[in-house]
């Protein structure tokens, strides 16, 4: 993948198929060069719902620490200038929790129906999407076990999303709000290219040991 020099300050860790950025997106993001599909899962600002209420009845979490971590860093969503320049920066996007942000309308939305019921916060999440087609949806556990992130989603679930007959030919992904690195891992486990942008040092941090992780997983014998 190109290094461009005005991007390298930025640069915290590469592999052959990628690169992590650690700044914020709109920091660079007009830097880089148009992708084939944007995957996201940006902050959805609901946290302040729960802000000074951390009860254990809605369901994040029944460990207080965890719960107001998760409220704060979720209190806010992006910046709308950051999903204008997201949709001149590449062909496709998918953006979970799409229903929270003033998007356009689209026919094509993927659902992840979470297999708990009964607990106080969605049964559900959806993505948004620009694609010209119809609504698909994926049902898997609810939880990741050992979760390093707060809203951290199942690999799996951003496998399916980028096996997507409209995405699944998509070889350059970003990822402006990477987190602990699912994209990355999905990516590198697809064998896409992939850009991911993370504002927070201790999540590089994470995610280039997930992704050391998985590169290491597909050097086994059999894999």
């Amino acid at each position: 993948m190109k290094v461009d020099p005005d991007l390298k300050q930025y640069e915290y860790y590469r592999t052959d198929l990628g690169v992590l950025y650690c700044c914020d997106c709109l920091t660079i993001i007009q830097e880089l060069e148009p992708v084939d599909l944007i995957i996201t899962d940006p902050p959805y600002g609901i946290g302040k719902k729960w802000v000074g209420g951390f009860s254990p009845k809605h369901g994040w979490s029944n460990q207080k620490q965890k719960q107001e971590f998760r409220n704060l860093w979720d209190s806010k969503p992006p910046k709308q200038e950051i999903f204008d320049l997201l949709s001149i920066n590449s062909k496709h996007q998918i953006i979970w929790g799409g229903n929270y942000f003033n998007l356009p309308v689209s026919r094509c939305w993927l659902l992840w129906v979470k297999p708990e019921r009964g607990f106080s916060l969605a049964e559900a999440e959806m993505a948004w999407t620009n694609a010209d087609n119809v609504t698909r949806v994926f049902n898997g556990k609810r939880h990741v076990n050992n979760a390093l992130h707060p809203t951290q989603k199942p690999t799996g679930l951003f496998i399916w999303c980028l096996s997507q007959s409209w995405a699944k030919h998509a070889m350059t992904i970003l990822d402006p709000f990477l987190g602990s690195g699912t994209t990355a891992v999905a990516c590198e486990r697809l064998n896409r290219q992939w850009i991911g942008i993370e504002i927070s040092e201790d999540y590089c941090r994470i995610a280039k040991e997930r992704i050391e992780r998985e590169l290491q997983q597909k050097k086994l014998p059999g894999f």
